[in-house]
């Protein structure tokens, strides 16, 4: 499946503006963001849709800011991080995202990614990305209310999974369904997080901490409300 043509989302006032952004991109590249391709992705993607009005003056800092439900939108450095560590410089074919959320991180993984599956346990979530998504024209997302702990069974192996919530462990069921050379950004601990690089080798499954992070947990079941 092809990635689909990017659409531009530069004019805006105050935080929207295109100088704002601007301002963004270059705090990504201080903070070592240097895929060309996931900073363009992230400079493509408005980050002001996904959030209330109300919040939309703070929506290029990079800070995370609440979505309703008890979720929340991960600030920009992560976003970017996370999305340069399943790259890896090199573009997935098919990449499964655990925690759809408003769909932010969805959105900008369509633009570096050949195929996005993503799920989400909270279905007023899904129906509020699965909006932003057909605005940005992801074409290339298959989006669906499940509970993400137990992965896509049947859709594997993916070349690439990204989990946007705290896991208490690292789940066996999403490393089953990791191919071999395949790359999982995992977010792992309760009290004291810390993000995980999860890889699958021809010799066995290879899992690398990397820095302190702050997510909502990995919850299983799904929700109505």
């Amino acid at each position: 499946m092809a990635i689909p043509t990017r659409t531009t989302h530069k004019t805006g006032i105050g935080m929207t503006s295109s100088r704002t952004r601007d301002r963004m991109l270059s705090r990504l590249r201080e903070q070592g963001i240097q895929d060309e391709v996931v900073i363009a992705a992230m400079a493509d993607i408005p980050r002001h849709i996904f959030v209330d009005e109300a919040l939309s003056i703070r929506a290029y800092e990079d800070v995370s800011l609440p979505i309703g439900y008890g979720q929340t939108i991960s600030q920009p450095y992560i976003v970017a991080k996370m999305t340069q560590i399943l790259r890896n410089g090199v573009t997935p074919g098919k990449v499964l995202e655990i925690g759809t959320g408003c769909g932010y991180q969805t959105s900008v993984l369509s633009r570096v990614c050949k195929e996005v599956y993503s799920l989400e346990r909270i279905r007023p979530l899904v129906m509020k990305a699965r909006n932003h998504l057909r605005t940005l024209k992801c074409t290339n997302v298959k989006l669906d209310h499940a509970d993400g702990s137990l992965g896509l069974k049947g859709y594997g192996p993916f070349d690439g999974i990204i989990v946007t919530a705290a896991a208490s462990h690292v789940p066996q069921e999403l490393v089953e369904q990791l191919a071999v050379g395949g790359r999982m950004v995992i977010p792992v601990g309760t009290t004291e997080q810390v993000l995980h690089l999860i890889q699958r080798t021809t010799q066995g499954v290879q899992q690398t901490a990397l820095e302190p992070v702050k997510f909502v947990p990995l919850l299983g079941g799904t929700a109505l409300s």
